[in-house]
């Protein structure tokens, strides 16, 4: 509706996770790194964690446009508290059939795999997706299938990416085993003022826009109402210019983003930008070395 009046090539806060918009953050940066760090030391296990809407598909489909050919990927987007067992979602998502549907069946074809991969000298990173609403007893059967693994060479990798309560349920007493051979762990929270800014500016820049075109008193407003989440300041920076193409209007200014506000209060849409804070810190990360693999 308002590219061409913007001059822009593309919709540059649409909803879907285009690595082509990545903007990389101080935090971002340092996940990126982690990540990329894990899959050169041969981590067994690493983590993504990230509040809702906070970039981690993004990120991921950023840092798999860098993998190289000596890793084989297999992606379980939509992981879900149905899961009566893990193998025949990863058989679906490396292209596996194994010979019956049976339970030893799908083990061994996902073990043979591994293990063929290997002898090509490639390793396997397997990514689950939404990871937080995996059962104990799913955690636990993709641990068992870790145990390929040997002290010394590496056929299988798996990264978890989900919201913070995964952190919290690899907590428990009966995960500890696996906690334990979580050796890359990030975490992904709100962008502060200059960085949601700068995103706005660089998501603009990417579609061929003017950077300046909201101005920064409704950068900062953006930000505040949407509590540094991307993909809220993507629904709100959307609308804004929405209206300001309707009321052929060349920058953006703090007015026009509170009556986008306002308006969408009075039809009774659901409530998204009310501000909020977080009470993690924007970025944390750890590494934890010469883990035991228990």
């Amino acid at each position: 509706m308002y590219e061409k009046y913007f001059h822009l090539n593309s919709k540059p806060f649409a909803m879907n996770p285009d690595p082509e918009f990545m903007y990389l953050s101080s935090q971002h940066t340092a996940a990126l790194t982690l990540l990329e760090y894990a899959i050169e030391s041969q981590a067994p296990f690493c983590l993504l964690t990230g509040d809702i809407g906070s970039g981690k598909t993004t990120l991921l489909r950023h840092f798999l446009r860098q993998t190289g050919e000596d890793i084989t990927v297999g992606l379980i987007s939509n992981a879900h508290g149905g899961f009566r067992s893990i193998h025949p979602w990863a058989l679906s998502a490396l292209g596996i059939v194994p010979h019956d549907d049976s339970d030893i069946a799908q083990y061994e074809a996902l073990i043979d795999f591994f293990v063929q991969e290997y002898a090509k000298r490639r390793r396997t990173l397997l990514i689950v997706d939404e990871a937080h609403n995996l059962s104990p007893s799913i955690l636990e059967e993709l641990r068992l299938l870790s145990n390929v693994n040997s002290d010394k060479d590496i056929s299988l990798q798996v990264l978890l990416i989900g919201q913070p309560e995964l952190r919290s349920k690899l907590e428990q007493r009966e995960l500890e085993q696996f906690a334990q051979r979580v050796s890359v762990e990030c975490h992904l929270g709100p962008l502060d003022p200059q960085d949601a800014r700068s995103y706005i500016e660089h998501r603009l820049a990417v579609a061929g826009g003017d950077p300046a075109l909201f101005d920064a008193e409704a950068a900062a407003f953006i930000h505040g109402r949407a509590g540094g989440i991307p993909r809220l300041i993507n629904q709100l920076c959307d609308l804004a210019l929405v209206y300001a193409f309707a009321e052929q209007r060349r920058t953006i200014d703090v007015p026009l983003v509170q009556q986008v506000l306002k308006d969408r209060k009075e039809r009774g849409a659901i409530q998204l930008f009310s501000g909020r804070s977080s009470p993690r810190s924007s970025m944390s990360a750890a590494v934890k070395l010469g883990s035991e693999r228990g």
